[in-house]
């Protein structure tokens, strides 16, 4: 009994050290080139200059973002800080333009009016600002995952948005939706439709957040060695100051703070660390509906 605890104890002291040494890597690198933008290739990211983006102290040479229009895309008011805080803080941080792009006003409920306000707030401490935030409010994009979404609309949407504002990468997410939730699945389907039918601008990146199992998404911090470990195409991660911004944020959508969303805050490692894909532009054939 005795000697399980005293191996435990020594095992969970190595892989705290691990923790550790990943994060000092990860935040010594270089505040501004921490993760920056991989090259591009006839409107295509590279892909063997994948893993020197996502690990700069591996390269003798920085990039930072201050040429990136980013456009992330969600589908609820809260999205934007309970899955993508790291990516929006860490892309303001390094001097990128940041525009959000919600795609229902959260009116599941009857809140929506309420709920558009909360998501002003939340963009205000996060640091995008107002004159960048669209919400739609759609009758065939309702807050219900009931509700299939019409990709042709929300394709529509989203090209407008790049266009309007000569987007070079568009953040949202993969195939699972972290939650499973059938609207976020929807945009995804959107922007994967987008890339592989040419329709995305060259020089245009299309990045899914990745969905992973339950166990990595409540460990908070303990996930991070995972995630390094784990190869993926572009990652964002903050330190503890800006996960209290990330949080604050997070507060400011006073409606939707039931008991189990404080738990959320606590142990979810999308308040820490975002890790994405890029969605392949490789051409197939759909059919929209």
């Amino acid at each position: 009994m005795l000697f399980g605890i005293v191996v435990s104890f020594f095992l969970f002291s190595l892989y705290w050290i691990w923790i550790k040494v990943v994060y000092y890597r990860y935040s010594h690198s270089g505040r501004e080139s921490l993760f920056k933008l991989n090259q591009f290739k006839d409107g295509h990211m590279c892909q063997d200059t994948v893993r020197t983006a996502v690990y700069p102290w591996q390269s003798e040479h920085a990039n930072s973002f201050d040429q990136v229009r980013a456009l992330l895309v969600t589908a609820h008011p809260d999205d934007e800080c309970m899955f993508f805080a790291p990516t929006i803080l860490r892309l303001l941080q390094s001097k990128a333009s940041v525009n959000l792009l919600c795609l229902s006003s959260g009116n599941y409920y009857n809140q929506g009016h309420h709920r558009q306000k909360e998501l002003y707030d939340s963009c205000d401490v996060l640091g995008i600002p107002g004159s960048q935030v669209t919400i739609v409010d759609h009758k065939e994009l309702p807050d219900d995952p009931k509700v299939e979404w019409n990709i042709h609309i929300i394709s529509s949407l989203v090209l407008k948005q790049i266009n309007t504002n000569s987007i070079n990468m568009v953040l949202t997410f993969d195939g699972r939706g972290v939650s499973g939730h059938a609207n976020h699945v929807a945009i995804y389907r959107s922007l994967s439709y987008l890339a592989s039918s040419g329709k995305i601008p060259d020089g245009c990146c299309v990045l899914s957040l990745e969905t992973v199992n339950v166990i990595r998404k409540y460990v908070s911090v303990l996930e991070l060695p995972i995630s390094w470990l784990c190869e993926s195409d572009i990652s964002f991660l903050i330190d503890s100051e800006e996960y209290r911004q990330a949080k604050r944020a997070m507060l400011c959508h006073r409606s939707q703070l039931l008991w189990f969303r404080h738990l959320y805050l606590l142990f979810s490692r999308y308040m820490l660390i975002n890790t994405f894909r890029v969605i392949s532009q490789e051409a197939k054939h759909w059919k929209i509906y």
